[in-house]
C-alpha cells in the first residue's frame, strides 16, 4: 500500500474527527502542501500521529474530505463497497413499482464525501463538490455501472458538464408520475429530499384547498390533488417549470379545472391574495435557500420572517402552514422561531404539529450538523 502524504493540523480537531466530522478546512492546517487534488492524505496532529485519512482538494476551503479513521488501502474498492451499501439501504425501504427516483448517494452521510448521486429510473445524475471530489472519483461512472445491480443503469449524467438537451424521462414517486428534465431541471430535475414531506402534506389535503409557493414542477400540488384536494394553486416565477407542472397534472389524469398555475413572484402573489382576502386551507412554502452562506444570514432572517408573515396571513383559520428551509446555515430553532414570529406579525398564531427533515435517502451524520440542512414544519394557524 502506498504511503499517503501527511497534512498537519494546527488546530486540535482530533475529537471532532473521531466523532465523525468529515471535513478539514484549509485554515485548520499548519501548512498547505503542494499536492494534486484527489490525492489520498493522512491527517495528523502536531505530534505526527495519524487521526484520519481522506482525499485532498487544492482549491476549495475544505482541504480534506475524510473517508476513514484507518488507512485506506484501495480508494476504488472502498468507494464501490459504500456504493453497494448505500443502494442496498434504499432498495430495502422503497417499493420500486411505486418509486423509481431517489438519492442513491448522499455524500458524507453515506461515507462518500463530495459526491451526490440521484437515480431517475435508469439514469444516474451526479454532482461533484469541488476539484478534489472530481479527481478522487474520476472513474465514478464506471463504478456506478459496476455497483448498480440489481438495477439496470443505462446512463450517467454529470450535472456540471451536461451540454445541450439531454431529454426528458418519466419517473414515479409514491405512485405519482413526474416528468424530469435531465438537462435543465433544478437539482437534477426533482427535489427528491421532499418526498416524504409531500406524502405527509397529501394526508392533510383531502377536501381542502392548497397553495404551493415556489412550487417548481408541482410536487406538493400533485400529491394534494391525487389525495382529493378540492383546489390547488401552484406559484413559481419560472414559466417553464409551471408548464411542466401542468403537464404533470395531465400525466396523472388530474383535473386541470381544479388547478391554478401562476407565473409570479411568491411575495407579490401573496400580497395580491391578501388584498383579495383569499384563503387556502393548506399553504406550503418551500423557497430556495435564502442563506447560501453565513454572510447571507442577516438578509435571510428578514426574508424568512417576511415570507412566513405573508404566508400565514392567507391560511384559512384552523388551516395549516407547511414551511420549509433548505439552508444548513439557518438553524432549526431559529427557523421555527421565524415561523412563529412571522405568524404573530400577521395577527395569527402558529401551533407546531411536526417538524421533519429530508427523506431517509438523505442521511445526516450526528457529528456533521452541516449535513442536516432541510427543515419542514407543519402547524395549525389560528
Amino acid at each position: 500500500m502506498p504511503v499517503s502524504p501527511k497534512v498537519v493540523l494546527r488546530k486540535n480537531l482530533g475529537r471532532a474527527l473521531r466523532q465523525g466530522h468529515p471535513w478539514v478546512f484549509r485554515d485548520a492546517l499548519a501548512e498547505v502542501p503542494t499536492i494534486p487534488s484527489g490525492t489520498m492524505v493522512a491527517v495528523t496532529g502536531r505530534d505526527g500521529r495519524p487521526l484520519a485519512y481522506g482525499y485532498w482538494d487544492c482549491t476549495g476551503p475544505i482541504a480534506v474530505r475524510v473517508l476513514d479513521l484507518q488507512p485506506v488501502r484501495d480508494g476504488r474498492m472502498l468507494a464501490c463497497a459504500r456504493l453497494r451499501q448505500a443502494l442496498t439501504k434504499r432498495l430495502l425501504r422503497l417499493d420500486r413499482d411505486k418509486t423509481n427516483a431517489f438519492r442513491w448517494v448522499h455524500g458524507e452521510g453515506d461515507g462518500l464525501p463530495g459526491i451526490h448521486v440521484d437515480l431517475y429510473d435508469q439514469v444516474a445524475v451526479v454532482r461533484f463538490d469541488g476539484a478534489g471530489a472530481r479527481a478522487f472519483y474520476h472513474n465514478l461512472a464506471d463504478m456506478l455501472a459496476e455497483c448498480s445491480a440489481p438495477l439496470r443503469l443505462l446512463r450517467v449524467v454529470d450535472r456540471e458538464q451536461r451540454d445541450g438537451d439531454l431529454g426528458e424521462i418519466e419517473v414515479r414517486e409514491n405512485g405519482i408520475r413526474f416528468i424530469v428534465d435531465l438537462g435543465r431541471g433544478q437539482k437534477g430535475g426533482l427535489f427528491l429530499d421532499q418526498r416524504e414531506n409531500r406524502q405527509t402534506v397529501a394526508g392533510h389535503a383531502a377536501g381542502k384547498s392548497l397553495l404551493n409557493l415556489y412550487g417548481y414542477t408541482g410536487g406538493f400540488s400533485l400529491y394534494a390533488a391525487a389525495a382529493g384536494a378540492t383546489q390547488t394553486d401552484t406559484v413559481d416565477i419560472a414559466k417553464p417549470a409551471l408548464a411542466t407542472a401542468r403537464r404533470n397534472f395531465q400525466l396523472n389524469r388530474l383535473a386541470l379545472q381544479d388547478a391554478g398555475f401562476h407565473a409570479a413572484d411568491a411575495l407579490a402573489f401573496l400580497e395580491q391574495a391578501a388584498r383579495r382576502t383569499q384563503r387556502w386551507d393548506v399553504v406550503v412554502s418551500d423557497p430556495p435557500s435564502f442563506a447560501p452562506s453565513r454572510r447571507a444570514l442577516p438578509a435571510a432572517r428578514r426574508a424568512y420572517y417576511q415570507l412566513h408573515r405573508m404566508a400565514a396571513a392567507v391560511v384559512t383559520p384552523g388551516g395549516r402552514l407547511c414551511a420549509a428551509s433548505c439552508s444548513s446555515h439557518f438553524p432549526r430553532d431559529e427557523f421555527l422561531t421565524s415561523v412563529e414570529r412571522g405568524a404573530a406579525a400577521a395577527g395569527r398564531r402558529f401551533r407546531l404539529e411536526s417538524v421533519t427533515g429530508a427523506g431517509f435517502d438523505h442521511p445526516a451524520l450526528p457529528a456533521f450538523p452541516e449535513g442536516d440542512y432541510l427543515k419542514f414544519a407543519i402547524g395549525r394557524v389560528d
